[in-house]
């Protein structure tokens, strides 16, 4: 089904908005803080969300498949506006169930993503497992491998993951791995590990700089065996691509299983990290228009005046950007531009830089923990580093624009 873009949300994604904004105003906005400080997994938050109907399957699946391809966008701003760290435990999962969805057969989907969530009695989180430690943006030179083993159809899995988000406390662990090192990138498959698989433990778990409620650890794999159907795709899908990638024939879209996943979730971590940066606005233009000196509120000053008339338009581009490439994916249109790529380096650049200017705004307040623009500035600065740092962004979208091979 195809529509035409617009930037006025319909009714139905204004109920949604306000319902989710009203979850980060009075839950997730309470407790961040606190999380934040302990750095664990908020999961009694987690747990309301669910109960709510926020943290479930149908509720991100009827935003993945608005045809307007703004429900998600939507959903990412409120909830991280709420605050990023618990935002990202209550998303977190969506990236695992994307993999899922990007490369998994039907059987495969309606198997695997309902596990990945749970029921709001028990709930569950997911980890999708890509970065290892010698290989973070360069997917091509991943060492974890998977072995088949033909005579128990199983796949044997070893190595280790880093970077994952519920890595180790995830109930579905999703593993991309290489079947075939000599075709690099092109030799990739993703690979579900069922709940309580042995061989996957958890490594060494990450103090992190920001979005300290989201548990981030390594994940190890020693001898993880798995039933073929785990395999998203199918073998039969994987012979035919990796015949083709060995006789030079490009597939039109790639094929790669990292790269499906991240092409696919771009545009929503922009729209995370627009949520960051509009949250440390509305606190600055708050604090400007009531903190006084020289008997006058700040915001008469015209450089605290420029400063949030810059932040306002950065927010608002950033959003446009976001919302035309989920818009494109939604409708099938292929980003000849990396538009997904522009979406998502413009918005986190724009949260690194809108956060920054909110401390400055609010002076030595503004480095203090009695505000949460402190905390806002440390969760967007890895907004330029996750899902493809800054510098990847930039290389897809030369890339897309001239031609070229750039290195």
């Amino acid at each position: 089904m195809s529509s035409t873009f617009s930037m006025d949300p319909g009714a139905d994604q204004i109920a949604v908005r306000d319902w989710l904004h009203g979850f980060a105003a009075d839950v997730i906005r309470p407790a961040a803080a606190e999380w934040d400080e302990r750095e664990e997994t908020p999961w009694p938050v987690i747990q309301e969300a669910a109960k709510l109907g926020i943290y479930s399957l149908d509720f991100y699946a009827q935003q993945y498949f608005d045809p307007s391809g703004v429900g998600i966008p939507i959903a990412m701003e409120e909830l991280f506006w709420g605050d990023a760290g618990i935002g990202l435990s209550i998303v977190g999962t969506t990236l695992a169930a994307v993999a899922v969805l990007a490369n998994g057969t039907d059987e495969q989907i309606g198997t695997w993503t309902p596990q990945m969530f749970g029921t709001p009695d028990d709930v569950k989180v997911a980890a999708f497992c890509s970065s290892e430690p010698d290989a973070g943006s360069d997917v091509s030179a991943l060492r974890t491998r998977a072995v088949y083993d033909q005579a128990k159809d199983e796949w044997v899995l070893n190595g280790t993951k880093t970077w994952a988000t519920n890595g180790g406390i995830a109930a579905v662990h999703v593993v991309v791995a290489t079947v075939d090192p000599e075709l690099g990138a092109r030799g990739h498959a993703s690979f579900v590990v069922p709940p309580g698989t042995p061989g996957l433990s958890q490594g060494q778990k990450f103090k992190k700089h920001g979005i300290r409620a989201s548990h981030t650890a390594e994940v190890v794999l020693d001898d993880v065996r798995v039933p073929g159907s785990c395999l998203l795709g199918g073998k039969e899908k994987l012979d035919e691509r990796l015949a083709r990638a060995r006789e030079g024939v490009r597939r039109s879209g790639g094929g790669n299983a990292a790269m499906a996943t991240f092409e696919a979730s771009r545009p929503a971590v922009g729209a995370q990290a627009i949520g960051i940066a509009r949250a440390a606005y509305e606190v600055a233009l708050d604090y400007a228009g009531t903190r006084e000196q020289f008997g006058r509120p700040i915001i008469d000053n015209q450089g605290v005046a420029f400063q949030l008339a810059d932040m306002r338009t950065r927010i608002d581009a950033a959003r446009l950007l976001v919302w035309r490439a989920s818009w494109m994916a939604a409708n099938n249109r292929p980003f000849t531009a990396a538009e997904g790529s522009m979406s998502k380096l413009y918005a986190g650049e724009t949260a690194k830089w809108v956060t920054a200017q909110a401390m400055q705004i609010l002076g030595g307040n503004g480095f203090t923990r009695e505000y949460p623009v402190e905390r806002m500035h440390r969760d967007s600065a890895i907004y330029s580093i996750f899902e493809g740092t800054s510098e990847i962004q930039r290389l897809v979208i030369a890339r897309a624009i001239s031609g070229m091979p750039i290195r």
